[in-house]
């Protein structure tokens, strides 16, 4: 059974440059295993430069193949959704 819905709080480790491209490399993966619909992405409203950064790798070649489609939270600008659309059967 998939599950519909994955977040990931990068809250914790906002400061740990490294940790961040792994945590969102993870949580990626994740998603594909586990055919989720939205992985919602919290990086916090701050100065912006986490979700800079967030945009940045869901932006790469190798990622934007991976996902349907990025919508930013019109009423929280610390939330990104990243929506996945699956083959049927899969």
């Amino acid at each position: 059974m998939s599950t519909r819905k994955l977040t990931l709080d990068l809250h914790p480790i906002y400061d740990q440059g490294a940790r961040i491209d792994a945590a969102l490399e993870e949580a990626m993966d994740d998603a594909a295993a586990r055919k989720a619909k939205e992985l919602e992405i919290i990086c916090g409203k701050g100065s912006g430069a986490l979700k800079k950064r967030v945009l940045r790798f869901l932006d790469r070649d190798d990622v934007r193949a991976r996902y349907h489609r990025v919508k930013k939270d019109p009423d929280n600008s610390g939330r990104v959704f990243v929506h996945f659309r699956w083959p049927r059967g899969q």
